[in-house]
């Protein structure tokens, strides 16, 4: 949202002022204070905290790991234009922060990468039947 909203002479933008207001106040937050006390806090209840990369979280999808901004029709719906998977976008993205997080955790590799470099796949198992991350395949 902090990008500029005054349009051009051709397109004026619209509720400048409002737009203006909103951005200053996001971009007046300290996030990195506030990502500074999360690591503080979730370390002293003895938590762990990863920054997993968001990327493309809600354009890829978790069955076959297709990404493609035509996999998002609208800002709530996903529909997979490789393998058919729908679900709602925001779970869409969850299920793909988890799912990066895991492998954070189990390969310790960057979570931006696709698939595990450091695991084998597994022998007699395509590609397309792997299920999302907390959903059991049918």
């Amino acid at each position: 949202m902090s990008g500029s909203s005054k349009g051009t002479s051709e397109q004026p933008g619209k509720m400048v002022k409002q737009k203006s207001g909103l951005n200053r106040g996001i971009l007046d937050q300290g996030w990195g204070e506030f990502r500074r006390q999360l690591d503080y806090k979730v370390a002293w209840n003895g938590g762990m905290l990863l920054a997993v990369p968001p990327h493309h979280t809600s354009q890829t999808c978790p069955c076959c790991g297709h990404v493609s901004k035509d996999n998002r029709l609208t800002q709530a719906q996903f529909l997979c234009v490789d393998c058919g998977y729908a679900n709602n976008a925001d779970v869409v993205g969850a299920i793909n922060v988890l799912e990066r997080g895991y492998r954070l955790l189990a390969c310790g590799e960057s979570a931006q990468s696709g698939r595990s470099v450091k695991q084998e796949p597994a022998e007699g198992r395509a590609q397309k039947l792997r299920s999302p991350a907390g959903i059991p395949a049918l």
